[in-house]
Parts: structure tokens; sequence; C-alpha cells
């Protein structure tokens, strides 16, 4: 008796939703993460009331970045495929129609927005601004040195306050200020990054590369480094800090925050990693290690018994 195997042929339809679904970056959520900070700092991280608002916040804010991706994918097509390794993006290489993209994108937009508006208006106001804000970035503001960097940063700083509104308390100036200066610092570095990958043709990427250099964006980063750890330093021994939590032991956690930036640092400079920093953090295991370590010793300064601290 004779056996033989047969191939099943993937359709184009599967092929088309396979590449969609690539399109929508689901890895660049884990920067959606920090939506979940409000919900630590805010001590209701036991609370399930405040634990599935959280959620439901990083989902929607996820829905509102993939449709950013989606429109990035449309406006940034013809520098897409020049590019060495965004030619291979789906919508790039031909995978995928540009009308399945452009729908997709207002499906997704949609949801997140009507989603915001369930949870309460603050929440709504953010993802309107991250929106918004995001549409311009792509269709003018990533031409304009400096610029463009700060655009990123405060995209991270909209998702540390939505956070913080999707749990029902106020963003604190400190984590405006600590997600800023954190956020600098990566984007510097993935210019960095893009400015010595693409060297000769940056410009034909990306118009704003020409006004930067190696030497300019070292600089800026480690302005920015340098700000990153005096302000997280700073917010954990203020005294507002220590009459929340009931000590100033969160000053425990700074050295994580110190090695996270060295370790970034010396990625970008030593490795000349850093293009796509969502994947960094996460493959990187010294990186990954680290981030679980703060978020344990966060945790424990926060919801530890206070007797157990130094201070």
């Amino acid at each position: 008796m004779s056996t033989h195997s047969t191939t099943l042929p993937i359709s184009s339809s599967t092929r088309a939703t396979h590449a969609l679904a690539k399109s929508l970056r689901p890895h660049q959520w884990v920067k959606n993460a920090l939506l979940f900070g409000g919900l630590i700092f805010s001590q209701q991280m036991f609370d399930p009331l405040a634990v599935a608002f959280s959620v439901q916040a990083f989902l929607l804010f996820s829905l509102a970045a993939s449709s950013i991706y989606l429109f990035n994918d449309l406006n940034d097509l013809e520098e897409d495929r020049l590019h060495p390794t965004k030619k291979h993006r789906p919508l790039a290489a031909g995978q995928i129609s540009s009308g399945a993209v452009g729908t997709t994108m207002l499906c997704l937009a949609t949801a997140s927005l009507v989603g915001a508006a369930l949870i309460n208006a603050r929440f709504l106001t953010v993802v309107v601004l991250y929106l918004l804000m995001n549409v311009a970035y792509s269709v003018r503001l990533k031409h304009v040195v400096i610029l463009d960097v700060m655009i990123i940063a405060l995209g991270f700083v909209l998702r540390a306050i939505a956070g913080a509104f999707a749990v029902g308390v106020v963003a604190s100036p400190w984590l405006v200020l600590c997600t800023l200066t954190l956020a600098l610092v990566v984007g510097f570095g993935k210019r960095r990054n893009e400015l010595c990958v693409l060297q000769e043709e940056s410009s034909n990427h990306r118009s704003c590369l020409e006004g930067y250099s190696t030497h300019f964006l070292d600089l800026m980063m480690t302005i920015s480094a340098g700000a990153a750890v005096v302000t997280y330093a700073l917010y954990t021994m203020s005294d507002l800090t220590a009459e929340r939590f009931g000590s100033r032991a969160l000053v425990l956690t700074t050295p994580f925050v110190i090695y996270g930036i060295f370790r970034y640092l010396y990625l970008i400079h030593m490795k000349a990693e850093g293009g796509d920093p969502s994947r960094l953090f996460v493959k990187d295991l010294p990186i990954l290690i680290n981030g679980v370590l703060w978020l344990l010793a966060c945790a424990f300064c926060v919801y530890g018994p206070t007797e157990w601290m130094p201070w």
C-alpha cells in the first residue's frame, strides 16, 4: 500500500489576509504597554474594574496605532519601495491593495474612537489628539528636523496620559517628563540608525535625514539620556512621591532605568541596532530582563509593606 502527501495551495485571499495582518504591526503594540503605567502607579493594580479599563484602553490604542501604520504605508508607499527593509512591507511589495489598506484603516480608526468614547471623554480626547498628531506627522511634520522626533516622543507621552485617564486619574507631571525624555532618547536613536543604514540614500527615503548628522544625533541622545536619568531620579525622591507611596524606596528602581538607557545606547553605537525599537526591546534579552526586574521592583515599592522600606 503506497502513501503520498499532498500540499494544499494557499488561496490568494488567505495570503492577502496574512499580509494585511502583518501591516497592522502587532509587534509595535508593545509601545502601548505604557498605558498600564497609570494603573500601576495609581495603586489600582488589584482593582478588577481598573484592570479591565486598562486592558480595554490598551486594545483601543493598539487599534488606533495600527490605523496610523496603515495610513503611513499609504502615504509613504513610494519612499518605502526605495528603503532596503521597508520595501518588503506588504503594501510596498504589492501583496495587498491600497483599497484594502484604506478600508481597514478607516474601520480601525472608527472602532478605536467609538470604544474610547465608551471609556470616558478624556480618554477619547487623547485618542483623537494621537490620531490627528500622527496624520500631521505623516503628511508634513516628519520632514521637519527635530520636530519629527519631538512628535514621536509626544506619541509616547499621550499613551502614558491615556493610561492614567482610562483608570480615572490625572497624569502626574513627573510621568509626562520621564516619558518624554526617555522617548527622545529612543527617537533620536532611531534617526541615527536610519542615517547609518541608508547612508547616501537617506534623504531619498526621509528628507529630514539630510538635516541630521551622526555627531548631532549623538549629542541629542546624550542630552536626552542625561535628562531622563535626572528626571526619573528626582521623581523617585520627591516629597509628593514619598507621600503617595509611604516611603522613598522607589529610588531603588533608578539603577534599572540607568542600565536600560546605557544598554540601548550600547546597542545603537556598538551593534548598529535601533531601527525598530519595539523589536529591539522585546528581542534583546538583557533589556527584557531589566524591564521585568524594574516592573517587579516598582510593584514591590508601590504595593509592598512600608515597614520593610529603607526610608
